[in-house]
């Protein structure tokens, strides 16, 4: 009797767990949309009360209807997803680029010593000059094609993913590193199993800071040395007092900037299942 008692006590548990994980699941669904909504709301409110001129901000409803109109008709010759296009074929290369260039300088820079003692101090100069300083330089040496936008991009991006590699790297536990030369591992083995894992947590994030500044210095260049893109629709709208394409363009940028941050989001629960769990 005993033992049946604490084998379903153990079942009765297990399912009470299980209830929980599911009502904190949908807990976390539903916040964002809640949040969204409210936000939506106050800004109607301000907007029907006439608290802002409706020049400066207009109603949700205004802000829809430009959405359509830039979505059909488009805006100085570009639809709306001819613009989000540019702008993402620009990101996505400059972005990737920068990944795939900076995690490898970032892991050799954190085992090789005299490797770290050439690159850092150019990384640590480059580092905090804005991308607005870059882009005259840009421009000059480039024109106003592709190359200069995708080139600002990966140049301004691929610091953030250097130091997070190189970070994660120097921060795998010694007692890791340890155990695996006892068991006999090669430096292969040792890196396959020990540093790369260990690294992983760490180079995410760097690259969800880098999406964040990749699009600060993509809207930067579009802003000033383009003729397609979202960042050249908001200044080219902003020029001309059309506020309610300037919002279509913030809004279609926070929202392709948040479904990138997702998708990075997503990706690193697959390859890092065990992150916040050790």
């Amino acid at each position: 009797m005993a033992y049946s008692w604490t084998k379903g006590s153990e079942k009765s548990l297990d399912q009470d767990v299980a209830v929980l994980s599911s009502s904190r699941r949908t807990y976390r669904g539903y916040v964002p949309w809640v949040a969204a909504a409210l936000a939506v709301l106050i800004w109607w409110e301000i907007t029907a009360l006439h608290l802002v001129s409706a020049v400066a901000l207009p109603s949700p409803v205004a802000v829809f209807h430009d959405l359509v109109a830039t979505a059909t008709v488009g805006y100085s010759g570009q639809t709306l997803l001819n613009s989000t296009l540019f702008s993402l074929g620009r990101i996505s290369v400059g972005f990737v680029l920068a990944v795939l260039v900076g995690i490898p300088i970032g892991f050799w820079m954190a085992t090789t010593e005299w490797v770290f003692l050439i690159i850092d101090p150019f990384l640590q100069f480059l580092r905090p000059i804005p991308p607005l300083a870059y882009i005259p330089l840009m421009v000059a040496w480039f024109g106003i094609g592709e190359l200069p936008k995708v080139i600002l991009i990966f140049f301004c991006t691929i610091p953030i993913i250097i130091i997070s590699a190189m970070s994660g790297v120097k921060n795998v536990q010694e007692s890791r590193r340890r155990v695996a030369e006892c068991l006999g591992a090669n430096r292969w083995q040792m890196f396959r199993y020990v540093v790369l894992p260990s690294a992983l947590p760490e180079v995410f994030t760097g690259m969800r800071v880098g999406i964040g500044v990749a699009w600060t210095c993509l809207v930067a260049a579009e802003m000033i040395a383009a003729s397609k893109g979202l960042g050249w629709m908001i200044q080219a709208a902003g020029g001309e007092l059309q506020i309610g394409v300037v919002f279509v363009g913030i809004i279609m940028i926070g929202l392709l900037g948040y479904g990138m941050e997702l998708g990075i989001r997503t990706l690193e629960h697959k390859m890092v299942p065990w992150k916040g769990k050790a």
